[in-house]
């Protein structure tokens, strides 16, 4: 199958959404599937205000309306919101073509954490977005709860994996005074940071990523160590180190810090908010509570073999098939016969 995505997150960016398309593109090819994806790569592009590391393409209209009628694709998925998205939705609508898009972020927390602006009129313009799909997909039951009750329609499923090779339990020598209570993840003002950092622990609060809050942060909070951004073998070696991963979110989709801490066998400390509570739905491998030091605590006491067998029931390859069930073709096969 020709498969078309269309994302307006992708490298250099390091973030749950490029992880997730990066896997499951790299799954489509080995399955077999001709993939194109249509990112800000070759677009001129500017700043995100107030979020220099994200780059949007500049009226990419004509660009992308060229590159999907080159590319003659049998399905096209939507993946962001962005200038590239809303150029692929509005080429698919003014053709008649069906698509998918999916909700990886909840964009419109995000804008009201940064600007205040009402989370309706966010809304509005999300549900324009995603209001002609031919499917939404969502990683979890509650962020599906959550549009329906905005008024969102044709939702599935499409859940998300973890590199069990790469993030798994090996000895490792300790770099700070333990407990080591870590973070993961973007260093920005929409991940509740300052709810992990202020919290009275013993040890040592660790902080591995990037983002437009990490200099405040660093200023504000010079006990707790800021790593920077780590890939791969490197920032399994990081979770390694941590007795406890710390998720202060409360505006994440799924989280997929989470299942990679718990594949390197460390247990979890969340709010009971979406995301940790469709991923920590086992006690014996994760504490949710809105007392998140008390969280922290009780998650020291957890059984490091059961976190790693918990994050083992996620895979790229399952959520990759499970992808390919919610694909649509452009058109209706009949449609496509005839114009065979």
């Amino acid at each position: 199958m020709r498969i078309l995505l269309v994302t307006d997150a992708w490298t250099p960016q390091v973030n749950g959404v490029v992880v997730t398309l990066q896997n499951t593109v790299t799954c489509l090819r080995r399955l077999g599937h001709e993939v194109r994806v249509i990112s800000p790569e070759g677009f001129r592009t500017v700043p995100l205000p107030s979020y220099p590391e994200i780059r949007l393409a500049l009226l990419p209209g004509r660009a992308v309306a060229r590159q999907i009628r080159d590319f003659a694709p049998q399905a096209v998925h939507i993946a962001t919101e962005g200038p590239l998205g809303i150029a692929a939705r509005n080429y698919c609508v003014r053709h008649g073509w069906r698509f998918t898009t999916a909700y990886h972020t909840c964009f419109p927390e995000y804008v009201q954490a940064r600007t205040r602006l009402p989370l309706a009129l966010t809304y509005a313009l999300m549900r324009w977005m995603h209001g002609r799909a031919a499917a939404t997909m969502v990683a979890t039951p509650a962020i599906r709860a959550l549009l329906e009750s905005r008024g969102f329609r044709n939702i599935v499923p499409w859940s998300r994996g973890v590199d069990t090779a790469v993030f798994q339990p090996r000895p490792v020598e300790r770099q700070f005074p333990g407990p080591v209570f870590m973070y993961v993840g973007r260093i920005a003002v929409e991940k509740n940071l300052p709810g992990f950092l202020d919290l009275d622990l013993p040890g040592t609060k660790v902080l591995v990523g990037d983002g437009p809050q990490r200099a405040e942060l660093q200023r504000r909070y010079p006990q707790a160590r800021f790593l920077g951004a780590r890939h791969g073998v490197e920032l399994a070696d990081c979770y390694r180190q941590a007795d406890v991963f710390v998720f202060p979110s409360r505006t994440d989709t799924f989280g997929l810090v989470l299942i990679e801490a718990l594949a390197c066998g460390v247990p979890v400390a969340a709010l009971p908010v979406r995301g940790p509570i469709d991923v920590i739905t086992d006690p014996r491998v994760g504490v949710l509570d809105e007392d998140l030091r008390c969280a922290a605590l009780r998650a020291l006491t957890l059984d490091r073999a059961a976190a790693r067998r918990h994050a083992e029931q996620y895979s790229w390859e399952r959520c990759t098939q499970q992808f390919l069930q919610n694909l649509i073709p452009v058109r209706p096969p009949a449609t496509l016969a005839a114009a065979a």
